[in-house]
């Protein structure tokens, strides 16, 4: 299940790609208070809301207007907003990782330096691995990290007991897949769920957070392609194993996924931090019967964590009010208070670490048996997690490497050979290199 949805491919982004060169001069002055417009989705703007008020106050000087402009409404709009040089954008924009690094290559000027406006003193403020990504190929900084996800193993306690499996002693995903054995044969359960045929819309998050606990993706920092790298054929061979073993549930199908969770019929849910509000909200009648902890490692001793997700705000580059606009994000994003009541009212996990230190991260749920679930996800960032280099070739790259997935879960392909061909598809398509 991916949050932020991946980005739209609109054929404006190749037209314009030299709209942007301007970043839109200095702030205007103004005779009365100034206005900066925020643009996001819900339920994210549902927290941007309710600091704005707080804002306010602290600062007579400016108002705040947060417009939800939905998702994925918003790619579009921002797209086509730079496109036309930056015409009709909002002054702060609220941007998912999937989209930050098309928008920093394509439309140079797009996006306003923060680095200017004083953001780098903030670059150790955020949990590792997501500086480099709102870093430039100039080392300046356009946007400041708001949420951030590492991956989680929700799992079923409950069938894991009928079934005699001891979560504590899953280490790495080959125990995984052995324990998905047990639980198969003695609850029926499936130990998760893909879209195997890709219907409707690609399902390849738990690929690359196998990918990301090995500091892998599908390119590498300099823009190469390393989609059939070591990594990218281990993570997709345990993907193929357990196919194999017969633990891995078809969701393919409008409501499919929802309807075997809530007939018991898979057991563990490797998704990241948000899926802590949302398995309650989906399945209260299933309380106290999840927990959740770190997923297994790829390989004996590696990295049990992963940032499988994250999003930012940015400051338009031709706004008018950038140094109110900063202003603004200063105000939200690096205060522990402003992020808390944030994800309070909006459900956004923060990346800023001082927000850590709340009680809240610590307190038992009674949704999950008394343990305390966000700890888990604290936990796993402590471990430092690789940063995740997007390009802007992602929405090509994930549409190739999709197509490699089906073809090994329907029609049993290798994996080392379904992914050489995908990654000279991607390098043809895109024009970049096959790392080594």
């Amino acid at each position: 299940m991916n949050r932020p949805l991946v980005m739209v491919v609109s054929a404006t982004l190749a037209l314009a790609v030299t709209a942007c060169g301007g970043g839109g001069g200095s702030d205007q002055k103004s005779t009365g208070p100034v206005k900066i417009t925020v643009w996001s989705w819900k339920p994210a703007s549902d927290g941007l809301a309710s600091v704005a008020k707080d804002f306010e106050q602290a600062n007579p000087g400016i108002k705040v207007d947060v417009q939800v402009v939905g998702n994925p409404a918003i790619w579009e709009k921002i797209t086509v907003g730079m496109a036309a040089g930056g015409k009709g954008l909002g002054d702060v924009l609220h941007i998912g990782i999937d989209y930050l690094p098309g928008y920093m290559e394509k439309f140079p000027g797009g996006l306003a330096d923060l680095s200017e406006l004083g953001a780098d003193k903030y670059k150790d403020a955020f949990a590792e691995g997501l500086w480099p990504t709102v870093t430039g190929k100039d080392g300046k900084a356009y946007a400041m990290p708001w949420e951030v996800n590492p991956v989680g193993f929700f799992y079923r306690s409950d069938l894991f007991d009928k079934a005699g499996i001891d979560a504590a002693a899953i280490r790495t995903w080959d125990d995984a897949i052995e324990a998905g054995k047990k639980l198969k044969e003695r609850t029926g359960a499936y130990l998760i769920g893909l879209n195997k045929p890709a219907a409707g819309s690609v399902d390849m998050d738990l690929f690359q957070s196998l990918l990301q606990q090995q500091g892998a993706f599908y390119f590498d920092r300099q823009g190469a392609v390393t989609l059939s790298s070591a990594p990218a054929v281990q993570a997709m061979t345990l993907i193929k194993k357990m196919n194999d073993a017969g633990i891995v549930a078809d969701t393919s199908g409008e409501g499919t996924r929802k309807k075997l969770i809530s007939e018991d019929k898979v057991a563990v849910l490797p998704w990241a931090a948000w899926g802590v509000g949302y398995i309650p909200e989906t399945w209260p009648k299933q309380k106290g019967l999840w927990r959740v902890m770190q997923p297994p490692a790829v390989v004996p001793g590696g990295k049990r964590t992963a940032i499988v997700n994250s999003t930012y705000l940015s400051v338009s580059g031709t706004s008018p009010h950038k140094a109110e606009a900063f202003k603004f994000l200063e105000y939200a994003l690096t205060r522990p208070e402003v992020i808390n009541k944030m994800f309070e009212d909006g459900g956004v996990f923060p990346a800023l670490t001082a927000a850590y230190a709340d009680p809240r991260f610590t307190a038992r749920t009674d949704y999950y048996g008394g343990q305390p679930a966000l700890k888990t996800f604290v936990d796993a960032l402590g471990e430092g997690a690789d940063a995740t280099y997007y390009s802007g070739d992602y929405a090509r790259a994930l549409k190739i490497a999709s197509d490699a997935q089906t073809q090994v879960l329907l029609k049993g392909a290798d994996p080392a050979a379904a992914l050489s061909q995908a990654a000279q598809q991607l390098s043809q398509q895109s024009g970049r290199k096959l790392a080594g």
